[in-house]
């Protein structure tokens, strides 16, 4: 499929008051693009905008709402006078939790951040989209959504529902022209993972992983996946029966 071009209209970030998000929005306006940014942090949206006068678009917003988010892209493409051509959903929420600590408060922030944030958003575009027949959707999932690893019960049962989303949808908007993109990145440097107090193997700068994920959508494949030294260990456990799975896994591979 054909990824979504700056001439094409603008681009929509959510989460992208930190992280990921923010890095992969600067990178964007680098490349030519207009981007509205989403978060619920109206000061650091306001900040970036600034700091890229009229290339970023602040518009804050609680990605959980859906009326809300609806009523954002209404702004958004009213402020600019161009539809969002791509929008990427990247807002995400993450806590180390297993069976000793599960917490059911901290296992629905991330269910609402992660899994019904970015249906709120799909809920947002994809209708124009497809009846326009172009456009791109990017889906931020995590290397840790291939199989079930250890203390992630929630983040993981999110980001693999993601990758299942975009799978999914995957079918019906190829038959419209519209692009979908599942971003699966493995452990990047960001104010989410600097609590982490476990090993992160192949641990990327925000700005490598942004620039990875922007020449990925601009390639216009279905997944963008990295780094590679930890994406394919894992995508090769998908495969494995599940006994030697959990023996290698338990042993920390």
């Amino acid at each position: 499929m054909s990824a979504a071009r700056p001439q094409d209209g603008i681009a929509w970030i959510t989460g992208a008051s930190t992280g990921i998000g923010e890095a992969v929005a600067r990178h964007m306006v680098a490349k030519g693009w207009t981007v509205a940014v989403t978060a619920r942090a109206a000061d650091k949206l306001e900040a970036l905008a600034a700091a890229h006068p009229g290339r970023i678009i602040a518009a804050p917003c609680d990605v959980t709402d859906a009326a809300a988010m609806k009523a954002t892209l209404a702004r958004i493409e009213a402020q600019a006078g161009r539809p969002v051509a791509l929008a990427m959903f990247n807002a995400g929420a993450w806590r180390e939790m297993g069976a000793a600590d599960f917490d059911m408060d901290a296992f629905r922030v991330m269910v609402n951040t992660n899994l019904i944030g970015t249906a709120a958003g799909l809920d947002a575009v994809m209708p124009a989209m497809m009846a326009r027949k172009s456009g791109q959707i990017a889906i931020v999932a995590s290397v840790a959504g291939y199989r079930g690893l250890p203390q992630a019960v929630a983040y993981g049962a999110t980001k693999a529902a993601l990758i299942a989303m975009a799978e999914s949808l995957k079918f019906d908007l190829d038959r419209v022209g519209v692009t979908m993109t599942v971003v699966n990145p493995g452990f990047v440097k960001t104010p989410m993972t600097a609590t982490n107090k476990f090993p992160m193997p192949f641990l990327l700068e925000v700005d490598d992983a942004a620039e990875r994920i922007v020449r990925g959508l601009a390639s216009g494949r279905f997944e963008v996946t990295f780094p590679w030294q930890l994406a394919w260990p894992l995508k090769l456990l998908q495969i494995l029966p599940s006994r030697l799975f959990f023996w290698l896994v338990s042993r920390g591979m």
